[in-house]
């Protein structure tokens, strides 16, 4: 069982927060927005949210290694390390597309031990330690019972890179022949929240990167849900892919993606 680190709850949700409160604030009066790839946006805010939120974890644990996608760096202790979006869901954002959110992660020896995920307009807070359940706005969360792929309501995200572009398509449209329906929204930590919370079925995506599901996950996990690699195998973090699910449906999921030699 993976350790409680002291605080550490408190000052994730009080980072999630802050972060939630700058994002909340300039939602709609973005000025500055620079491209770190040809249709990969980063803006102030992004900037301003990560330093609101690195701020307040390097005062409590100086020594926490800190990953975060605009970059912001921590201490030097190899066993605590928080993985960070402090924005996910960037182009939404920048075109006042209301679904983003704040994600904070903390690994513990190489394993997740929490996750908050805060959702600034909705004002939902997404919260999961390793063994204690997880929570929306402290009311327990729960996975869907849809046992069938045909039943479902999935979502998944397309890579940066346009050269990728062409695989991602190809899964896309398989799960739209198979399910009910497939979503395409552009927050992959909300996404795996929503599958926790039993509004989506499924959430699967070829290439991603850790700051975008590592609090996702572990509250997937704790609300019941399952999150593997794309063939079905352990994920973490760094994985590089995930597909999630409300753990009835994943066998299914798995085997479809198969035919595709996903």
């Amino acid at each position: 069982m993976v350790q409680s680190i002291p605080g550490a709850r408190e000052a994730a949700i009080e980072a999630a927060l802050a972060s939630g409160r700058i994002l909340r604030a300039h939602f709609g009066q973005v000025r500055q927005i620079r491209h770190k790839g040809e249709i990969d946006l980063v803006t102030e805010v992004d900037e301003a949210s990560e330093a609101a939120v690195a701020g307040i974890i390097r005062a409590r644990f100086p020594h926490h290694r800190i990953l975060a996608e605009e970059g912001s760096a921590g201490g030097d202790d190899p066993r605590f390390r928080w993985i960070v979006d402090p924005l996910d869901g960037t182009t939404n954002y920048a075109h006042g597309f209301p679904f983003f959110c704040v994600s904070i992660g903390l690994e513990v020896d190489g394993e997740l031990a929490l996750g908050v995920i805060y959702d600034p307009l909705l004002d939902e807070l997404f919260v999961a330690e390793r063994g204690q359940g997880a929570t929306i706005n402290e009311r327990p969360l729960a996975v869907s019972a849809t046992s069938r792929v045909a039943d479902s309501l999935l979502a998944t995200g397309f890579p940066y890179d346009r050269s990728q572009l062409g695989p991602a398509l190809r899964q896309f449209a398989l799960f739209s022949e198979r399910a009910r329906a497939v979503r395409r929204v552009g927050s992959a930590a909300l996404e795996l929240a929503y599958v926790a919370a039993g509004r989506l079925d499924g959430y699967w995506e070829r290439i991603i990167n850790p700051w975008d599901i590592a609090a996702g996950l572990l509250i997937l996990q704790e609300a019941g849900g399952m999150a593997t690699t794309l063939d079905g195998g352990p994920i973490t973090p760094d994985s590089g892919q995930v597909l999630s699910s409300n753990g009835r449906i994943h066998a299914e999921m798995v085997a479809l993606l198969a035919t595709l030699g996903a």
